[in-house]
């Protein structure tokens, strides 16, 4: 269960330096917005619009439509309007998964946020009930291999220090467990996007400053003797020359009315 209070300070927190760090997720953010097919798009809901990266993008490729851009934190909120700056998009603060919002749209666009979501079929449910006739929904997400590196170098460093398994993270969906859970056809394009850091301290930072670090409600936070073995061994396995790796599994997804 994601703990949406921590999630929210996190990002809040983490807001105007977000876009230094968040290289894999404009990526995602780009390539969302090549998959919009329908020019004639006229009423846009953007679901975690974060620093208004996207939402941007959205404002100029579509100088007619209205956006309605939405975020958990207030911190990314007062930043994306900051940087937008446009008469054309409405933002709000609040959380998709406890609101309900009137009207209807042509596009649902989220880059980066529905694995923040505690019930995602539902979500995805409400949100497909919010689409015109002719309307879509796309968004990005990470799949389950994202972190592998991490996984594997928590579960060795378990095994080391002979205390029970630790994971890094929380889990994510597999492009078929994903079709499974929301029940529905969805068009899919997956891909591996590798970044590379100088060492493992470096990663562990770049995972905070993105707010990508554990939001879970009940997990433990690892002791330093257990981090500092995680680190060693993370800089000896995944070295390639003179960096460090780590991939993000992307799924981006399209879902029609």
């Amino acid at each position: 269960m994601i703990n949406k209070d921590k999630l929210k300070r996190r990002f809040s927190r983490g807001a105007r330096e977000y876009d230094k760090y968040a290289n894999v997720q404009k990526i995602m953010g780009d390539k969302l917005v090549n998959l919009i097919d329908n020019k004639k798009v006229h009423s846009i809901l953007e679901i975690g619009c974060g620093t208004g990266y996207v939402t941007k993008k959205l404002v100029n490729d579509f100088p007619n439509g209205s956006i309605t851009a939405l975020d958990l934190a207030p911190g990314m909120i007062e930043y994306a309007q900051e940087r937008v700056n446009s008469n054309k998009v409405n933002f709000i603060c609040g959380d998709i998964e406890s609101m309900d919002l009137e009207g209807k749209y042509d596009l649902i666009i989220s880059n980066a946020t529905f694995q923040w979501f505690n019930n995602l079929k539902e979500t995805v449910d409400k949100l497909h009930d919010l689409l015109t006739p002719h309307g879509i929904i796309l968004f990005s997400t990470f799949g389950e291999e994202t972190f592998f590196e991490l996984k594997e170098t928590f579960l060795k460093a378990s095994t080391e220090l002979k205390i029970d398994p630790i994971l890094p993270s929380q889990s994510f969906f597999s492009k078929e467990g994903l079709e499974k859970e929301l029940n529905r056809n969805l068009q899919i394009v997956e891909s591996n996007e590798v970044e590379y850091f100088n060492d493992c301290n470096e990663f562990f930072l770049s995972i905070k400053k993105i707010g990508a670090n554990n939001s879970s409600s009940n997990r433990k936070k690892p002791n330093p003797t257990f981090i500092q073995k995680v680190m060693d061994i993370y800089n000896e396995d995944y070295r390639v020359d003179d960096k460090v790796k780590t991939t993000y599994h992307v799924i981006w997804a399209k879902l029609n009315k």
